[in-house]
């Protein structure tokens, strides 16, 4: 394991979450779970989303854009994280298409310096009432677009 930056990385795209890993986050070994990160990434992206007015309340033809599925998800563990503490997720969007979406995420020290873990997830916006792919909407798109990544 290489030692933490002293310095935070000034961001450049996407979006800093806090994020808090707890003593019971822990598997045997006292890392954090494989299957917590995830997890912990897309609680990052929930709460983007709420501040952003966008959620879901338990009603799919209310929910909107919220109305999605995951397709795929990639994810690379990059050096374990070994004790309860404050941390964050480096969010991002990647691609934003007409129905589909695929974001970007880093799950990192609290100050963004060191990534623990790295993915992409594919969304995929569906019809309440048809469960087949349709259109976000001008709004979502445009809260999107805030988060997308420069091309290299």
């Amino acid at each position: 394991m290489t030692a933490e930056a002293p310095t935070a990385p000034a961001l450049s795209y996407g979006r800093l979450v806090p994020v808090t890993v707890h003593f019971d986050d822990l598997d045997a070994l006292g890392m954090l779970h494989n299957a917590r990160y995830p997890l912990m990434v897309e609680r990052a992206w929930a709460r983007h989303w709420r501040e952003q007015g966008y959620g879901f309340d338990g009603d799919w033809a209310a929910a909107g854009d919220f109305c999605n599925v995951v397709k795929e998800l990639r994810i690379s563990y990059e050096a374990p994280v070994t004790r309860p503490g404050s941390y964050a997720v480096h969010l991002w969007l990647e691609r934003l298409g007409t129905t589909g979406l695929t974001y970007g995420f880093r799950f990192c020290s609290a100050d963004g310096a060191r990534t623990y873990a790295q993915g992409t997830r594919v969304l995929v916006r569906l019809d309440a009432d048809t469960l087949r792919p349709t259109a976000w909407t001008d709004g979502f798109r445009a809260s999107g677009r805030e988060l997308l990544r420069p091309a290299d």
